[in-house]
């Protein structure tokens, strides 16, 4: 097992009421976080939220408005891009096309009046699995092997800070996917700081310890990949991180650590703390593999868990599941992802069925936010589901 490094010089990165303004328009409103020394942190979020501009602040391509960037004890607000122990890989990769691999990733050590570099080039190659490839142009690599050159030319100058800014987004799929991995067992070698901007969800969930999702210059929320999405604190998180089904409450009541629901007339539960609800009204949540369906008539399961009941309107086999939509009694679509290994065979439209679910996978979100924030953004980028959907 690789184990991370942590003898990098340096600190946490800290960024303090960070606001960028360009004239009238505010693209990052009073951003605050702290990155901690060899994390991969991702900020994650659709076009235009302001993660890029957050990215370039810290690389001193933008100088904020107003707010602090500091790495350890630092500060660096103000300071040239040279001046600060930051690199940057950028999608396009940016290598010199009439320099060989050896020369492009030895750029760095060399401008800054090394002499001795083959030792330090030969490390970086290794580190990103292309040895023997050091007399080739870049022209020569495909463009996973480019974006490889690219980290280890960023890499061999030891900075405190290495920002990624969508590093992946010109690589088909597969390669996207494996680039993932390597990008992952790269900064754990390395124990770098990694700060990666993307809107490919399951690139930030697959890669990052920590992320932090962007909306309109903002943070609506950080945290470890499993937590955002099991525990959404707003309904863009829940809609933006995956796919959810959300469905109009009111909390009526409490007992002990249980919370009690109504969902148009059926009593839901749930675990008190997975309540961001501030008043009685609020959005009950459900991821759709959390789910299952069963015809009504069917031998029913644990008396334990949430139920509801409507009419499938459509199916859609997809290999290892299929997915359903189900219009509830009240007209709304619930969407359930099913894995196909039950007994009973594919459910058909029109058929009645009786959808049960864990309370212990219920949440609740306040319901004065937007029941649609973040469901229409970067459709391209959704998560696959495990169970073979992609959401």
């Amino acid at each position: 097992m690789t184990t991370k490094r942590t003898d990098a010089a340096g600190g946490d990165l800290h960024l303090a009421g960070l606001v960028k303004r360009f004239g009238t328009f505010v693209a990052v409103d009073d951003v605050t976080l702290t990155i901690p020394q060899g994390s991969f942190f991702a900020l994650l979020g659709p076009s235009g939220c302001g993660k890029t501009t957050t990215l370039r602040m810290v690389a001193g391509l933008e100088l904020p408005t107003h707010g602090r960037v500091q790495i350890g004890d630092s500060d660096i607000t103000t300071k040239k891009p040279y001046q600060r122990p930051v690199n940057t890989v950028f999608q396009s990769y940016a290598l010199f096309p009439h320099l060989s691999i050896f020369d492009n990733v030895a750029f760095g050590l060399r401008r800054r009046g090394q002499r001795k570099v083959t030792d330090s080039v030969l490390e970086m190659l290794r580190l990103v699995q292309l040895e023997g490839f050091e007399r080739r142009k870049p022209m020569q690599l495909s463009g996973g092997q480019q974006q490889r050159v690219a980290l280890a030319r960023a890499i061999i100058n030891r900075p405190q800070v290495l920002l990624l800014d969508e590093p992946l987004g010109a690589l088909d799929l597969k390669l996207r996917r494996q680039m993932q991995i390597e990008l992952k067992r790269i900064q754990t070698e390395v124990g770098l700081t990694f700060v990666h901007v993307t809107h490919d969800q399951e690139e930030a969930m697959t890669m990052a310890d920590t992320i932090a999702v962007m909306n309109d210059g903002r943070i609506e929320q950080i945290g470890n990949p499993a937590d955002l999405y099991d525990n959404p604190a707003s309904t863009f998180v829940a809609n933006f991180l995956g796919q959810s089904n959300l469905l109009d409450a009111q909390i009526t009541g409490q007992q002990g650590d249980v919370l009690t629901l109504d969902v148009h007339g059926s009593r839901v539960a749930m675990p008190v703390g997975r309540c961001r609800a501030t008043t009685r009204d609020a959005y009950v949540g459900v991821r759709p593999e959390k789910m299952r369906i069963a015809r009504v008539g069917d031998p029913a399961e644990s008396n334990g868990d949430n139920r509801l009941q409507g009419t499938v309107t459509d199916s859609s086999f997809i290999g290892v599941s299929t997915q359903y939509l189900v219009q509830t009694a009240w007209g709304q679509e619930v969407t359930v992802f099913c894995q196909n290994i039950g007994p009973t065979g594919r459910i058909e439209p029109g058929e009645q069925v009786r959808l049960a679910w864990d309370p212990a996978h219920t949440f609740a979100l306040d319901a004065t936010g937007d029941i649609h924030a973040g469901a229409q953004l970067d459709e391209s980028a959704r998560i696959p589901d495990p169970l073979g959907v992609t959401r």
